[in-house]
């Protein structure tokens, strides 16, 4: 059981840089790969990016190589998104989730547990 609660989201201006936190409570989440989603009004959800359980291996959708970087400190039971040269396009809620998969599936339905999201909004 892995309870998972986001922060850090708010209003930014393009170009702008923001770091969002996932918090886990309950179990260890060493075991678990990690993965991030966001979901713009009208849009399904997309896959943002994925942090193998060790935290060796990372995944990023093309729209944010080379923008956002996942990291994650198992000891802390945190995962950050740290999103750098943000843009309109990026604004969405953004989810944290957690797979007891190796890797860090694109696909949400793999994934058993969700937070509730932040809000993540870039003005031009």
């Amino acid at each position: 059981q892995v309870q998972l609660v986001e922060s850090g989201g708010g209003l930014v201006q393009a170009g702008g840089s923001l770091r969002l936190s996932c918090a886990a409570s309950g179990r260890a989440i060493g075991t678990y790969a990690m993965g991030w989603f966001r979901q713009a009004p009208g849009k399904e959800r997309e896959f943002v990016g994925g942090i193998s359980g060790s935290g060796g291996t990372t995944y990023y959708a093309d729209s944010v190589k080379g923008r956002f970087t996942i990291s994650r400190d198992n000891a802390e039971k945190t995962v950050t998104l740290q999103m750098n040269g943000l843009k309109p396009e990026d604004t969405a809620v953004y989810y944290c989730a957690a797979s007891p998969a190796t890797t860090a599936p694109s696909v949400g339905s793999w994934y058993r547990h969700w937070g509730q999201g932040t809000q993540v909004t870039v003005s031009s």
